[in-house]
């Protein structure tokens, strides 16, 4: 009987826990998401500046962690082997500032912690009967990415002169790391130029609140009509979270550097995206 009277009151005890524990989430969950009359508050707010909101809103915002990002030390046997395979006309140069290769009109050049390669003739990665079409043209990046760097993502596609520029970002547990990317350009003749540069993602920091997207969009408001005029009408397209390094870099293996959380507003002008931080709501 005893033991029957213990049973129940643990099973009430864990029946009480779980519903504490449910409520203090359910209250957590509240406190890192916008309501539906701020969300409205906002949009209404960005009408009357001749802003609409194309992109799916983002309601939640938990706290996130900033993270620290190596120096950039790149393996140069294996940049050579991607770029230029057995070419045994290879020709290597040392500059101030780091090292240029060269062989079959082909240029890789290693310099302050970019990478940068030309080849005006085209990759030789392109496919017999090659149709220079935007889909087959990520097919063409997606498969040298993806062989290369499967870490990286297809991030944004633009025209550029002469081709088409698909841009790739690092992913790393989820998180797009912004100022780690792969940008390679496109043409009839395939891949002409790979821009890139990217370090490697090392400790976490503890995490800390982040600002709401209704006030990252409130500052974006009154920021964009400093030198954008009412009268032109935007459309904010894609509206998401990253990590991006504000510091420049170095080729220094032992240096690191500071990503925090940035939030990204892609609009319907094109270009690069607006960054604002989500620690600050500061605008880049």
């Amino acid at each position: 009987m005893e033991w029957e009277k213990a049973k129940s009151y643990i099973l009430l005890f864990f029946v009480l826990l779980n519903v504490v524990l449910g409520g203090l989430h359910l209250n957590e969950r509240r406190r890192y998401t916008v309501t539906p009359e701020r969300e409205q508050a906002i949009i209404s707010i960005m009408r009357q500046n001749n802003i609409e909101m194309e992109a799916r809103f983002m309601r939640r915002f938990p706290p996130m962690s900033a993270l620290y990002i190596a120096g950039y030390d790149y393996d140069l046997n294996k940049l050579t082997d991607i770029f230029f395979g057995t070419d045994e006309s290879l020709m290597r140069a040392t500059g101030r500032h780091g090292y240029v290769f060269t062989a079959s009109n082909n240029r890789l050049a290693i310099e302050n912690g970019f990478i940068s390669f030309d080849s005006p003739q085209g990759m030789d990665n392109r496919p017999n009967g090659f149709m220079f079409t935007q889909t087959n043209a990520q097919r063409l990046t997606d498969g040298f990415v993806r062989a290369h760097w499967p870490n990286f993502r297809l991030d944004d596609v633009s025209d550029v002169p002469g081709g088409i520029r698909f841009s790739y970002r690092q992913i790393h547990q989820g998180h797009i790391i912004h100022t780690n990317f792969i940008e390679i350009v496109v043409s009839e003749a395939g891949i002409i130029r790979v821009d890139m540069q990217y370090g490697h993602v090392m400790d976490w920091l503890d995490q800390r609140p982040i600002a709401a997207p209704d006030e990252v969009l409130l500052t974006f408001v009154q920021q964009i009509r400093l030198f954008i005029t009412p009268n032109t009408p935007l459309v904010i397209t894609h509206m998401d979270l990253v990590y991006f390094q504000e510091e420049e870099g170095s080729a220094a293996p032992t240096a690191r550097y500071l990503a925090v959380p940035f939030y990204r507003i892609f609009t319907s002008q094109g270009g690069d995206p607006f960054l604002i931080n989500a620690f600050t709501s500061e605008l880049l």
